[in-house]
């Protein structure tokens, strides 16, 4: 079972849906805070990835296993009747879209998926394997490295040019208290080069998903133009979106759920 936090109750009497954060890879439920914090008409829940947060010490087995145990952390804390909105950020997003075209979160009365970032998969194996050794790569550092050397550098990556340099400080100074081998083990174990192509399945789905990406975040914005997913940019902010621009991302969830309740 994963660590979830249960962020803010609200009336017994309130009908609307709870909402389920999972965050990206070096991150934890508290990354989600400062959006949480314009979302209190919600019940809200944290989830702590394998390898992360007051989860560090449950081992991921592979993408399946990791969904399981999102899926059944979820179910002990809003049973099978709730309605469930999740909302993922990278690592976050890719776990959301593999659990949902696999079923994983079938028991789940999930009403609504939100990715932010997400990368649905590669095509071509050559691309696969360059990742692999990629990842590779990072995680043969995180092990044997100091963490702040390493976070250094990974925050140099152009998936995460837009940030400035006070930006990168303080995600540095934030993240150094991982544990280097645990997030090696979760970087390796869901690596994109292990994750299968999702889109095609997410788009012949009837899955009520929305995708959200930063204006800056060039790469993934053209990844959600490119995908014909129902997908917004929020103004201001970079691949970290609801990280930069919270005030503005917890307003989209709020319109956007608004929308999926006069659907049902």
């Amino acid at each position: 079972m994963l660590h979830v936090n249960r962020c803010h109750e609200v009336s017994p009497n309130n009908d609307q849906p709870t909402l389920v954060f999972l965050h990206g890879l070096l991150g934890s439920g508290e990354d989600w805070k400062e959006v949480i914090e314009n979302l209190s008409q919600y019940p809200c829940l944290t989830v702590d990835l394998p390898c992360h947060g007051q989860s560090s010490l449950q081992n991921p087995v592979s993408f399946s296993h990791t969904c399981q145990l999102i899926n059944t952390s979820i179910l002990a804390h809003v049973g099978t009747e709730k309605p469930v909105v999740i909302v993922g950020y990278s690592l976050g997003a890719r776990l959301i879209m593999f659990g949902a075209t696999h079923r994983i979160f079938a028991g789940l009365n999930i009403v609504g998926y939100f990715v932010e970032g997400g990368n649905y998969g590669l095509r071509d194996s050559k691309e696969r394997q360059q990742r692999l050794i990629n990842d590779t790569h990072w995680a043969d550092r995180f092990t044997r490295e100091p963490i702040e050397q390493v976070l250094s550098d990974w925050y140099q990556q152009a998936v995460f040019s837009s940030l400035n340099s006070k930006q990168r400080d303080e995600l540095i100074t934030r993240r150094a208290h991982n544990k280097g081998s645990a997030i090696a083990e979760m970087l390796v174990t869901t690596s994109l080069a292990n994750q299968p192509y999702l889109l095609d399945k997410l788009v012949n789905s009837n899955m009520p998903i929305h995708y959200i990406c930063g204006e800056k975040d060039r790469k993934f914005l053209d990844l959600a133009r490119q995908s014909k997913l129902s997908f917004t940019s929020i103004e201001g902010a970079g691949h970290n979106a609801h990280k930069e621009q919270p005030v503005k991302f917890a307003q989209l969830i709020c319109n956007k759920i608004k929308q999926l309740e006069q659907m049902l």
